[in-house]
């Protein structure tokens, strides 16, 4: 039996299905980021980001506890903020959108918990949106005119993936790490050689100054499909060091962090560009943190003009977590058809990349 409030959504998003500039307000919380964005068609009409990067820095890591409890004191004023530089007033968005999963359960409560209210009050639908499927959809954001089908590799933090977009909402998972994610890895990484959390910066900024001198392996190298190893790379790099350090031999950090950031990216472009090949493809879309990396953008275009592809990614703004990639994704959501979310809506550590919607 639907409530009054359910009856009211679904027939607000039956109208907005072939509405072109849907106003949507995003919220997204997955992490150590407070994001909240307000998006018009494609158009970001604004894009707010409290990062908690300065806090978790101290610890060399996100803890789950301190991120949700400031995710609890920015949601609302982050809120307003971008409301205030969109220049609308709440009663003006068509719909609230809001990351139910993946990420840090506590942090992604926060979110869903506001958002539900927030749409509740303004009595506006309610779209629940994939993480990962977001960072995919930063590419609308970026590239308008952009088009399935095309094949897009997803490195962040959490998540490694080669996949098939064959429409905004049709997804096929191609492979995936079997292990650790890119993003992890270089997280891992970076920690042994004493560097700053988050690692992924770092290890870039220090490989400007080295060689790849140093062998490592390529896990599954030999491999038909297209899934990926991280694990096995990132404990070379570990035993490497620690060796060295044993041995009281002195070693260069540099030369350690070009080495593994150069095979780090090999596995990944390889992957896509085969999964490309063996589709008959001729795009490849790159989403996700790690999407930021300047070696992986370099190495994926020479691959690409090499084999005749085209290649894009977002602007550094949208490869990290933001809410701008949410509201894309739900734009995606509702033009495909999705029902709005029930006020039950609960948060999920794990989703697939496979699910376009909440498991209930």
């Amino acid at each position: 039996m639907l409530t009054d409030y359910e009856k009211n959504c679904r027939s607000q998003l039956e109208k907005l299905r072939d509405k072109e500039d849907i106003i949507i307000l995003a919220l997204e919380s997955s992490c150590d980021e407070t994001a909240c964005a307000i998006t018009r068609g494609r158009k970001v009409l604004s894009s707010v980001v409290a990062s908690q990067i300065e806090i978790h820095k101290r610890y060399g890591g996100v803890v789950p506890e301190i991120a949700s409890r400031n995710h609890v004191m920015a949601v609302s004023q982050i809120t307003s903020q971008a409301l205030e530089e969109a220049g609308l007033k709440p009663d003006e968005i068509d719909c609230v959108a809001v990351t139910y999963g993946a990420g840090l359960l506590g942090a992604l409560l926060v979110g869903v918990s506001f958002a539900k209210a927030y749409a509740y009050a303004l009595k506006k639908p309610l779209i629940a949106v994939n993480h990962i499927r977001g960072h995919i959809a930063a590419n609308y954001l970026a590239k308008p005119d952009l088009k399935p089908p095309y094949i897009c590799l997803i490195a962040s933090g959490g998540h490694t993936a080669v996949v098939k977009v064959d429409g905004l909402e049709d997804i096929k998972l191609l492979g995936s790490t079997q292990d650790d994610a890119c993003g992890e890895a270089f997280d891992k990484v970076a920690r042994v050689l004493g560097l700053e959390y988050p690692g992924g910066p770092q290890i870039q900024k220090l490989a400007r100054e080295g060689k790849p001198a140093v062998n490592l392996p390529t896990p599954l190298k030999n491999s038909a499909g297209y899934d990926f190893s991280y694990s096995g790379l990132k404990t070379a790099v570990i035993n490497y060091v620690h060796t060295k350090e044993q041995k009281g031999e002195e070693f260069s950090k540099a030369d350690v962090a070009r080495s593994f950031q150069d095979k780090a990216v090999e596995i990944m472009t390889d992957a896509a560009v085969r999964a490309a090949e063996d589709s008959g493809l001729k795009t490849i879309v790159i989403a996700g943190g790690v999407a930021a990396n300047e070696k992986l953008r370099e190495v994926m275009k020479q691959k690409a003009e090499k084999h005749g592809f085209d290649v894009y990614y977002p602007p550094l703004s949208l490869c990290t977590d933001n809410a701008a990639m949410i509201a894309s994704e739900a734009y995606n959501l509702i033009r495909s058809g999705a029902e709005a979310a029930s006020l039950t809506l609960e948060a999920s550590a794990t989703v697939k990349i496979t699910d376009a919607k909440p498991r209930v």
